[in-house]
Order: structure tokens, then sequence, then C-alpha cells
């Protein structure tokens, strides 16, 4: 039979505040009838709440609102923030991120109100979970760390078990298995040392899939099945339901279908009476390879249609692309090729269209934050600005009191006044001036290092972040290929597929070092003209020759060497958009005095006088880098006769 892509494991959310056992849940009940409206009644809303949170998470709702509304009648500040964190925390079981997070800031909010260390510590981390599922990483380390170092200082034995467990989570989904497993191992010898095994379970279910990842089956299925046992002794359906679908998935991996068959049903009851959408289409598809390897073709079509209705009425792309896999691999199976090329087309407009989600928001958000922090930088600099516009007139009113006083005087003493006056006004707007300059080049510095320290982020994002998840996605599509049996078409469009992923990556790898250039920061100013030029000549557009002097063991410091790099890359883009030049050079000396750049072109040349009309931002950007260094461009150019720039920047 045909190899099929494996199930998707799933991964367990444990969140800090602690889980009520469910063989407490009826004595809780029975105390609700005789409790008063008190703050008491609403600490035992909100254990009952807890007790059905993971088995009826729709019945811990109405409990925990219950809770809220009696604590906002009682004004039980406690009460408010204990409801609003345990809705926050089951909204993130439901995967309900937005409500998640708006529950838990408020929390956060509430506990700061109410300067409680532990409470801030426990929503900090929350908050950071909901950040790593978002799959906002900076932000989720962010918060997390700074809920450890609370945790740290209060010294909480049974906090830090569910805090590692949180690391080991937020460092599987970064794909940085090792440390997974290091966070979660200590995590399962908290648990055990502390004799909780209510934690103990969430960490073994979490600890089993980095190490399904790094290939430590065994371990894993260890794992699992002590975890099976405890969700079974505390009656925890959640932990059954995705243990008995990770067992199957480690099952399929080991190409045991029987037992993954078995597993992926028991998963299947579980998930249906959770009502967990994505778990039971993830158990139907695997229900459905395991009987294609059985060769009940019919079954296996049912309960992969089955699996593609759901992934399409929730709108789960990952999986839905999973289920055309699996339905084409049926279609071959039957020799209906038509079909299945038919799905396994399906499945690769699916990711492509996923792919190009995810370029096209993480460029949108990435554009959005740059321009917003170049805003608030052009804010700055005008306030700047206008300090300096207000000072001077407060300086000339001054002078004019000064001088309407002298009037009044003698005619000596008037003449004196007056010219003791001129020779003051002269040194106050000397003075004025070198402010107003001084201003102007701090304004001009934090604009140009935001710019620079910017770009280096948006690099480091693109290339850590976008890149990181596109080349997961690339192997995705090659292990899928592995799993397939594909005609020479299908192959052939699978291929396009896998090109078309390869070059959106080269493209998004060419963002990124052009935003902040590799070569720059690691060997230098010398090096990254190089390779610039280098670039540039391999393209075919343009012959470009570099020569340097004088740069050989000399360390040029990085404002001056950003700028140095930002023009000449500035002057040779004009060269290729306006010049029309067969050939150019670029040429940088360092002598005693300063460093000395000239860029040349063989090109049309233009009149020079437009230069000081121009409005365009490339020219003003030139200007102002080297007004920040003090220096001074010269540009000789004419109609027909080709352009050279030289700029002198003094060390």
């Amino acid at each position: 039979m045909p190899k099929i892509t494996p199930i998707t494991l799933l991964l367990l959310i444990l969140t800090l505040p602690a889980w009520t056992q469910v063989n407490k849940r009826d004595s809780l009940l029975k105390q609700l009838p005789q409790a008063k409206e008190d703050t008491a009644k609403v600490l035992l809303l909100c254990n009952i709440g807890e007790a059905y949170e993971n088995s009826e998470p729709e019945t811990a709702k109405q409990y925990f609102k219950q809770a809220g509304a009696l604590a906002r009648k009682l004004n039980y500040t406690w009460g408010k923030y204990k409801q609003l964190e345990l809705f926050g925390d089951i909204y993130l079981l439901q995967g309900n991120l937005d409500s998640a997070l708006f529950y838990q800031q408020e929390a956060l909010a509430v506990a700061e109100k109410m300067k409680d260390s532990l409470s801030i510590g426990i929503s900090l981390f929350n908050v950071g979970i909901n950040y790593r599922e978002r799959a906002d990483y900076q932000k989720a380390i962010e918060y997390c760390l700074r809920g450890r170092k609370i945790m740290d200082q209060l010294g909480n034995a049974g906090i830090e078990v569910q805090m590692n467990d949180a690391l080991q989570i937020l460092y599987h989904n970064r794909s940085e298995y090792d440390k997974a497993i290091v966070f979660g191992e200590k995590a399962v010898a908290q648990a055990r040392a502390l004799k909780k095994r209510e934690f103990l379970g969430k960490c073994l279910i979490n600890l089993s899939l980095s190490y399904k990842n790094t290939n430590q089956l065994n371990k894993a299925m260890v794992a699992l099945e002590e975890t099976l046992k405890i969700g079974e002794e505390y009656q925890d359906i959640r932990v059954q339901a995705a243990t008995q679908l990770n067992l199957a998935g480690i099952a399929l991996k080991l190409r045991n279908y029987p037992l993954t068959k078995k597993h992926a049903e028991k998963s299947l009851a579980l998930h249906l009476e959770l009502g967990d959408p994505n778990g039971k289409i993830t158990a139907l598809r695997a229900i459905a390879i395991c009987n294609l390897q059985e060769g009940k073709l019919s079954l296996a079509k049912q309960y992969a249609g089955e699996a593609l209705a759901l992934s399409r009425t929730h709108n789960y792309r990952v999986e839905e692309a999973s289920v055309y896999n699996v339905l084409s691999s049926i279609a071959y199976a039957e020799k209906d090729f038509a079909n299945g090329i038919t799905w396994s087309d399906s499945m690769v407009t699916v990711l492509e269209a996923m792919v190009g989600e995810v370029i096209s928001t993480k460029s949108a958000d990435l554009e959005k934050k740059y321009e917003t922090e170049k805003k608030e930088a052009r804010i700055k600099q005008l306030e700047a600005e206008r300090t300096v516009q207000e000072l001077r007139l407060r300086q000339k009113n001054i002078f004019n009191y000064i001088l309407i006083g002298g009037a009044a005087t003698i005619l000596l003493i008037a003449l004196l006044s007056w010219r003791n006056y001129r020779q003051k006004q002269a040194l106050q707007q000397k003075r004025i001036n070198e402010l107003q300059t001084e201003k102007q080049l701090a304004a001009t510095e934090a604009v140009l290092k935001g710019e620079e320290q910017e770009r280096t982020r948006l690099a480091k994002d693109l290339h850590d972040g976008l890149g990181g998840m596109l080349s997961g996605i690339k192997y995705s599509f090659n292990t899928m290929k592995g799993n397939l049996i594909m005609t020479p078409e299908n192959q052939q469009a699978f291929e396009r597929g896998i090109d078309m992923l390869d070059s959106s990556i080269n493209e998004m790898r060419r963002v990124a070092h052009n935003l902040m250039p590799e070569a720059l920061v690691k060997f230098g100013l010398d090096t990254a003209l190089k390779d610039f030029c280098n670039d540039i000549n391999q393209s075919g557009s343009l012959k470009l020759t570099y020569q340097s002097s004088g740069l050989e063991n000399t360390v040029i410091g990085s404002n001056m060497a950003i700028t140095i790099y930002r023009v000449v890359q500035e002057l040779v883009n004009n060269v290729l958009k306006h010049a029309g030049a067969a050939t150019a050079l670029v040429q940088i000396e360092k002598n005693e005095t300063g460093v000395a750049v000239t860029v040349e072109d063989d090109g049309k040349g233009f009149d020079t006088t437009i230069l000081r009309q121009t409005k365009g931002i490339g020219w003003d950007n030139i200007q102002s880098r080297v007004n920040y260094l003090k220096g001074k461009v010269d540009v000789q150019a004419a109609p027909g006769k080709g352009t050279s720039v030289l700029i002198e920047l003094p060390v």
C-alpha cells in the first residue's frame, strides 16, 4: 500500500492556575445551595467551574460568569481577578485566542492594581502563553521572562512546575527541541517531587512531542502511556483525547496501522464528546489512512470525506491540505488517476495560498511597524525644531524690552545701551544658531540610527521569523513528496510548487540582505562595498568597477561605515535608474584628513542646477547623511558627458 503523510500530534497547553481534581466536583456542588452571597461563594463558584473546565467547558463558563457577577456586586477585587484569569484560561483551551488575550490582559491590570506579586507573575506568564499560541515568540519570551523573574523571587515550587512546562512548549514551537526537553524533564521531575499528578500528565504529554521530534520514540511512548493512565485516573477527557491521538501518531510513524487505528478510534470518540473539531478531523484522517493501508478504500474515502467537510467548515487550512493528500492517495489506489491529480492539485493550491497569506501578512505587519516608528521619529524632530523656534522668539522679546527701556534713558546711556544690545544680540543669535544646528544634528542622528536599527530588526524578523516559517513549509512539502504516488504530470506540478517556494525564500533573503548587509556587520565597509558592486556586476545591468585605498587594517566607526554604504548604495541606484550608463566606478580613499568617496558613470548626465530644486527623497537622504558627518558633496555633470559625485568626510 502507498505511504501516507503522518497525522499531526496535539500539543496540550498547561496554564498557570491550578486545576481542581475531578473527584471533588460532587462535594463542591453540594456546598453551593447553602452558600451565602459573600466572597466565599465567589471562590466556590470559581472552583466548581475549574472542575468542569476540561470535560464541559461551556458549563464551566456559566459558573465563571456567576462568580464574576457576584464579585462585582460585592466589589471583591480578588474575585474579579480570579474570574478574569479563569475565563482567559478556558478560552485559550478552546483556541479562541482573541478572547483569551482580552481576559488575560484584564486580569493583569487588576493584579497590578492589587499590587499582588504572585498574581502579576501568573498573569504575565498567561499573556506570554497566549502570544506563544499566536506564534509571536518575541512578545511571548518578553512576558514569560518578566513573569519568571517575579516567580524566581517568590520561590513558589508549584508555579515553577507550570512555568517550566510553559517554557518547554515555547521552545518546542520554536523547533528548539533540545531546550524543550531540558525544561520538560525539569517540569516532570518537579511534578513528581510535589506529587502533582494532574500537572505531571500535562508535562509528560508535552515532553513526548519533543521526544517524538528527536526520534526518541520509545521515550515518547512511555511518557504517553503514563499520561493516559493519569487522564483516566482523573477522568480528564481532554488529556485522554490528546494522548490517544498522539499515540496514534507515533504508531503511524512506526507503520503499525492496527495500533494506529485503535488509538485513533478512541481519540475520535473522546473528541466527539468534547466537541473539538480539530482533534476530530485529525482522528478521522488517521482512520482513513489505516483503512487505505488495509485496502478498505470505500471506508477510507468515507472517513476522509468527513474530515474534509469539517476542515472546510472550520477553515482549518493545514488539515484541509493533509486530507487532500489522503484523498489523492485513495484515488490513485483506486486507479482513478484523474481524481488523484485533482486532489493533489487542490492540496498544492491550499498550501500555496497559505504561503502567500503568510508572506502578505508578515510583510504588511513589518511595513506598518516601520512606517509608524518612522513617523514617531519625525514628530520628535519637529517638536525639537519648534522648541528652538520658541527659544529664539523669547530671546528676541527680551532684547526688545531692553531696547524700549534703554530708549527712556539719557542719550549717552541710550547709545551705550544700544551698542551693548547689538553686541548681545549678535552673540545670542550665534548661540541660537549653534543650538539649532546641534538640535538638527541630534534629530538627524536619531532618525538615521532609528532607520538602521529598524532595518536590522526587519532583516532579523524576515530571516528568523518568516524565513524559518517558509523553510518549515518547504520541509513539509518535501516530506509530503516522499509519501505521494504521482504521475509525471503531477510530479512536474509539485516540483513547480517547490520552485515557487524556493523563489519566495530567495526573494525574502535578498530583501533581508538589502535591509542590513551581513558583510557590513561582520567584515567591515571595504568587504561590504566589494560584495555590493559584485552583485551589481552579476546582475548584468551595469559594469561596475570598485577601487579602494587606505582601508587595509583600518577600522571605520559603525556610524560612518553605515552612512558611506547607504550613500554609495543610493548613488549607484541613481545610476541604474536615471543615467543610462554602460560603465561606472566606485572609488573610496582613506587618508590622514578623512575619507573621500567618488562615484562616476559614463551616462547621459544632467543639469546640476536641478539639484537645488529637486524634492526627491533619495538626494535628500544623501544630503542628510553627509551633513550629519559634517562632510561636503561636489557634483560634476553635464548633459551627454556623464556624472561624477565626490563626497569628502572628515575623520
